[in-house]
C-alpha cells in the first residue's frame, strides 16, 4: 500500500507543472468530483495496490497470466453494466480464456482446480482485473468537462489527485495494522521514479488513449503481451523458468481473446 501511495504521489508532483491549474476552484474538476473519485479509486487506488499485494503470495508469471484474462472481464463488464453486446463467439472465446486462467490457478493440475484451493495472490489479482475493467469502460463513457478530457495531462492529474487520497487511506491502514519498514537507498529512489514515470504516467496515458480509440475489449487484447514480457524478465532477473502449464494457459487465453475479438 505504501509503495502504491509513493508511486502516485511522485506522479502527481511530476504532473503538477503541466496541469496544476485543473485543481483550482472553477476549473470544472470539482463539479465532477464523484466521477473522478471513482476513477481514482478503481484505476489508481485499487488496481495497483491489489497487484502489489498479489505478488506477496503469488509469482510474477502467475499474476500476469491471471491478469491476461482482462479482455474477458472487459467483455463481461461491458455487457452487464455498459450495454455492450455479447456475441456467441465471444462467449466461446471467454470459455477458452477462463480455462487458461483456471489452469494457472490450479498450477497445471486439474484436480487442484476441482478442489478450488486458491492462492490469495491470485484472488487479489482477479479483483484487481475486474476493477480495472470498470475503470476502462468508464473512460469510454465521458461525463467530465470537455476541456479537461481534451488535455491528457489534466485528465490524468485529476484522476491521480483523487487516487492519491484513496491510496493514502489504504497506506494508513497498512501502517496501522502492520509495522512496515522502508530501507531508503538510491536504488529504491530510482525504482520509485521509474514506476512513477513509466508504469504510472506514460502507461496510463497510452492506455487511456488506446481505450478511447479502440475500445476496452480490443485494447485489453494488447495487455496480453504482458505475460510474455513477464516470463522473459522472470527468467532473466529472478531465475524463475516458465513451466509447461504456463505455455498451455497462455495459448488458451490468447486463443480465446483472438476468437472473441475477431470481427
Amino acid at each position: 500500500m505504501t509503495l502504491n501511495l509513493l508511486r502516485w504521489a511522485i506522479a502527481l508532483v511530476i504532473l503538477l507543472p503541466l496541469a496544476g491549474s485543473v485543481l483550482r476552484p472553477g476549473s470544472g474538476l470539482w463539479a465532477s468530483w464523484r466521477r473522478f473519485s471513482l476513477l481514482g479509486l478503481l484505476g489508481v487506488g485499487l488496481y495497483n495496490s491489489l497487484q502489489y499485494l498479489a505478488l506477496q503470495s503469488s509469482t510474477p508469471i502467475n499474476v500476469t497470466l491471471v491478469a491476461s484474462s482482462m479482455p474477458v472481464w472487459m467483455m463481461l463488464v461491458g455487457g452487464l453494466f455498459f450495454g455492450s453486446r455479447i456475441l456467441p463467439k465471444q462467449v466461446i472465446g471467454a470459455v477458452l480464456s477462463i480455462a487458461g486462467v483456471l489452469l494457472v490457478l490450479g498450477r497445471g493440475q486439474w484436480r487442484q482446480i476441482l478442489a478450488l484451493h486458491f492462492v490469495p495472490g491470485d484472488l487479489f489479482m482477479i479483483v484487481a482485473t475486474i476493477a480495472f475493467s470498470f475503470y476502462s469502460w468508464m473512460l469510454t463513457h465521458p461525463k467530465e468537462p470537455e476541456h479537461i478530457r481534451r488535455d491528457w495531462s489534466a485528465f490524468l492529474l485529476a484522476q491521480i489527485a483523487f487516487g492519491v487520497m484513496w491510496a493514502s487511506v489504504f497506506a494508513g491502514g497498512e501502517w496501522t495494522i502492520t509495522d512496515p519498514h522502508i530501507s531508503w537507498s538510491w536504488s529504491l529512489g530510482a525504482a520509485l521514479l521509474y514506476i512513477a514515470i513509466g508504469p504510472a504516467i506514460i502507461a496510463y496515458r497510452c492506455w487511456g488513449a488506446g481505450v478511447q480509440r479502440a475500445g476496452p475489449t480490443v485494447a485489453g487484447f494488447f495487455s496480453n503481451l504482458t505475460p510474455l514480457f513477464a516470463a522473459i524478465m522472470s527468467s532473466a532477473f529472478l531465475g524463475e523458468m516458465p513451466h509447461f502449464y504456463h505455455l498451455a494457459a497462455f495459448a488458451l487465453i490468447v486463443g480465446g481473446i483472438v476468437l472473441s475479438s475477431k470481427r
